[in-house]
């Protein structure tokens, strides 16, 4: 061997052995993890996230739509390693088309349909209110009622009290349950129908009357894995401990899993 091949030799076993020091000193990194989440979880899952970064070091990125948006987005392909639907039906679908893990499917979380208002008001009862007589001109914000869980959930609560046809005019139907809020908050629309969970999260709109969980379909949050790494199995399991259950309760949830 030549003295410059020697010299390149070594040089090269040099290198290659700086990066090897420079790969064992170095911090392990943790998995990133991606979640798609129904809009009405925003609050809450935020929480959440923050003690599970905190506890396990895996970097947390969340994205909120309706559900049916997310739905979509994953059948295409998107990078997403986590689903929490507002319904059973978009996990369904999804499962149908292959697209989650099937066996990791739990249901998470329950929750309750609400009437809102942007002015306070006496409390109502659900079952005697006539809505066309007190939406009284205005709009009745809701999520779409084709695809969006709250705006099924809605769609089939007023169905049930015979009321359907003469608000379907009147229903101002936005892209998600969030989307509905705002349009209340902002005195859009003088009454919607959100989850309570989401009612509680914005003072500026008021509870007029609870909607009987026995008008609609039951209102249940099923989560889902997309992937497996660690940190997406780490954190469907952190979704059902202790810490978790105890922020969801606190923004209102019924947690279903145990």
């Amino acid at each position: 061997m030549t003295g410059n091949k020697i010299t390149s030799f070594f040089r090269g076993w040099l290198a290659g052995l700086a990066a090897l020091v420079f790969l064992l000193a170095s911090p392990v990194r943790a998995d990133d993890v991606t979640v798609f989440a129904a809009a009405s979880l925003k609050n809450a899952l935020d929480k959440v996230v923050a003690g599970f970064e905190a506890e396990t070091g895996h970097k947390t990125t969340v994205s909120y739509a309706g559900s049916s948006a997310l739905a979509r987005q994953i059948e295409l392909g998107a990078p997403a390693d986590v689903f929490v639907s507002a319904n059973s039906d978009w996990v369904d679908y999804l499962e149908g088309k292959g697209a989650v893990r099937a066996e990791t499917r739990i249901n998470l979380l329950g929750n309750q349909l609400v009437l809102i208002s942007h002015t306070p008001q006496a409390a109502l009862d659900w079952e005697a209110i006539d809505l066309a007589t007190l939406v009284d001109g205005g709009r009745l914000a809701m999520a779409m009622v084709q695809s969006v869980p709250a705006g099924i959930y809605g769609k089939a609560a007023i169905e049930n009290l015979g009321q359907w046809d003469e608000i379907a005019p009147l229903a101002a139907q936005v892209d998600n349950v969030r989307a509905a809020l705002a349009l209340v908050a902002l005195g859009e629309t003088p009454f919607g129908i959100v989850y309570a969970t989401d009612a509680l999260a914005d003072p500026r709109v008021h509870i007029a009357a609870r909607i009987p969980g026995d008008s609609h379909p039951a209102i249940q949050y099923p989560a889902v894995a997309i992937t497996t790494g660690d940190a997406t199995i780490t954190l469907m399991t952190y979704l059902q401990g202790a810490q978790a259950k105890s922020i969801f309760e606190k923004y209102g949830f019924s947690v279903l899993a145990e």
